[in-house]
């Protein structure tokens, strides 16, 4: 019989975590529970630090304070939101703000969950887990569509190629052509080039969900519906490669 807490171990050992809090007190506990369950964890002592951490270690979860000096909470999870490589990654507000218009505020905000101090340990592994477990199926969802998508559009991008190189370079539309953002312009490319979106992500150090935002962003300036649709728009137009 295989240990039922293996899954677990498993989750811990892979996942780094970003603890944001101006109390050294409470920081060093919650870290230092934190690691003995097997978590990766490092600390960050107001939001201002927690930022500059998360940019440089993408950290798989970041768990913050709300009332902190310099950068507080929710300045702290607006910089990641609209960040193109963190804008996926879920957050925890660890705070002693536990009245219910400061939890609807939060989750308003886009924290992924909210836990008031004082709070039992044993829940707050629980409510980490959780959270890392619902990303982790997120982008493996996220995955499988793609890889389905790439792997059914792979030979009509061949036959689109093959198909335009008889082509004249002259009989591209003469309609104006949109303006890409240099991501934007990128992500056809790849798109083009027949990656799958996990493969994308991995090559521009974003997150699936924001690859799937740019593809969206490319569908509406270039009035397609399908990626094979883009392809096609993109190679008669000689917008990429």
């Amino acid at each position: 019989m295989s240990n039922p807490n293996t899954p677990n171990t498993e989750i811990a050992q892979q996942s780094r975590l970003l603890l944001v809090d101006d109390e050294p007190g409470l920081r060093t506990a919650v870290k230092q529970f934190l690691e003995d369950e097997g978590f990766d964890v490092t600390t960050a002592v107001d939001g201002e630090e927690g930022w500059e951490k998360a940019q440089k270690m993408l950290p798989d979860l970041i768990i913050s304070d709300v009332m902190m000096p310099r950068c507080d909470g929710y300045s702290l999870l607006k910089r990641v939101r609209e960040d193109e490589r963190l804008g996926g990654t879920p957050m925890i507000f660890l705070t002693a703000k536990g009245m219910t218009v400061d939890r609807t505020q939060g989750y308003q905000a886009g924290v992924d969950d909210y836990i008031p101090k004082p709070f039992d340990t044993d829940e707050l592994v629980a409510r980490v887990r959780n959270v890392i477990k619902r990303q982790d199926r997120l982008l493996a969802e996220a995955a499988r569509f793609a890889d389905a998508d790439v792997g059914q559009m792979a030979k009509q991008i061949t036959e689109i190629r093959s198909m335009l190189t008889h082509v004249d370079s002259s009989s591209s539309k003469e309609n104006q052509l949109p303006n890409f953002t240099p991501r934007e312009a990128s992500v056809l490319q790849l798109v083009a080039e027949g990656l799958m979106n996990k493969e994308i992500a991995r090559q521009l150090e974003t997150s699936i969900r924001n690859v799937e935002k740019y593809v969206s962003r490319l569908f509406i300036k270039t009035g397609t519906s399908s990626r094979t649709e883009l392809v096609r728009y993109a190679l008669e137009n000689h917008l990429v490669t």
